[in-house]
């Protein structure tokens, strides 16, 4: 993969991954922004990750960002069941947002990291990681969490968000480490 095409697919990462909110945003502004459309968006966002970490896992050229690629995939997994078993107690049926826009820049990160070798796919993996993370904490922050109504999946996303950021400057650290 090319520089010009690492960094379009860079530039097209962290744009589309803004639009994680956008429809949370034209949603909430139309008809007010409800739990299960909510709950549905982070579920979309942890099942996400665990298909990027995944691609990394076995992708990454360092032992180093394989463990990082496994270790999203077993936090989201582990995330994304809270959640899960959260909405079926509380009797809510996730429904995504009609004009979810971030599916489909999600389908074409995959294309790219599945498309992408050695240490350009690394350095995709890392981007895509660091503009992921920030446009679903920045979601959450703005939009998401103002809006949920029920205390428990509140507590849930509150609980979990440090991960994100967590994750988010771990990628951050490891794509500042990889060679210009």
């Amino acid at each position: 993969m090319s520089m010009t095409r690492i960094r379009a697919f860079a530039l097209a990462t962290i744009a589309g991954s803004a639009l994680l909110a956008a429809p949370a945003v034209g949603h909430a502004q139309a008809a007010k922004l409800d739990d299960p459309t909510i709950i549905a968006i982070f579920d979309a966002a942890n099942t996400w990750d665990i298909e990027t970490g995944g691609i990394a896992a076995k992708k990454a050229t360092t032992p180093e960002l394989r463990e990082f690629g496994a270790m999203l995939v077993h936090d989201h997994e582990v995330v994304r069941q809270q959640g899960r078993d959260l909405a079926k107690k509380l009797g809510v049926h996730p429904t995504p947002p009609k004009d979810f826009a971030m599916a489909k820049d999600h389908a074409a990160a995959l294309a790219t990291l599945r498309s992408a070798k050695g240490a350009a796919f690394d350095r995709a993996f890392l981007t895509h990681e660091v503009a992921f993370h920030k446009a679903v904490i920045d979601a959450v922050t703005t939009t998401l969490l103002p809006a949920l109504q029920n205390q428990e999946a509140k507590a849930l996303v509150t609980k979990v968000a440090p991960a994100f950021k967590a994750h988010m400057d771990a990628a951050q650290a490891k794509l500042d480490k990889l060679p210009k």
